[in-house]
């Protein structure tokens, strides 16, 4: 579930990105529906986070947009990214405590860390809005890289149990 960090790290730099491919993947069917995680999967929740991520692209390449190290989006992305790391788990039947600790985590690594790349790399550049939607590109590729790697993990653990099963029945 080591992947669940880097959903946290995309959360920390945009924080409704992550939930939206979550949710994308949820409806698609690419990970098993669990008590917790079960509205994830409808079209409404695909259709309000996906706004959601578009909305918060645009505002963050607004001059006036709080920092995201400011305590109200600060609080936002470790909720979500403990929100994340906790759906994600579920569908595997983890501890939860495990995806709300990974997930909080990778949200303050990109957060801060996010902060000082921007800070950075526009400055070199001398404007801030090519960064910024580099930032966003990168931080749904990394969403979808980790859901990807996230299915793909619970595809393997399928397959194995299915060979565990043949060989116990044989």
């Amino acid at each position: 579930m080591d992947w669940v960090l880097f959903l946290g790290v995309a959360t920390g730099m945009r924080c409704m990105t992550p939930m939206a491919v979550l949710c994308w993947f949820m409806y698609f069917a690419a990970l098993p529906v669990s008590r917790l995680n079960f509205w994830t999967a409808s079209v409404v929740s695909v259709l309000i986070f996906t706004v959601l991520a578009l909305g918060e692209f645009y505002g963050d390449t607004l001059p006036k947009t709080p920092s995201r190290k400011s305590p109200g989006p600060l609080v936002a992305r470790l909720v979500f990214g403990a929100g994340i790391g906790m759906l994600v788990v579920s569908s595997f039947g983890e501890p939860l405590a495990g995806g709300f600790l990974l997930g909080v985590a990778g949200a303050l690594i990109g957060t801060y860390g996010g902060y000082w790349a921007r800070m950075r790399f526009a400055g070199l550049m001398g404007n801030d809005l090519p960064v910024a939607v580099f930032e966003s590109v990168l931080a749904v590729a990394i969403s979808v890289a980790a859901m990807h790697h996230i299915c793909a993990d619970w595809v393997r653990q399928q397959h194995e149990a299915s060979i565990l099963l043949r060989s116990f029945l044989s």
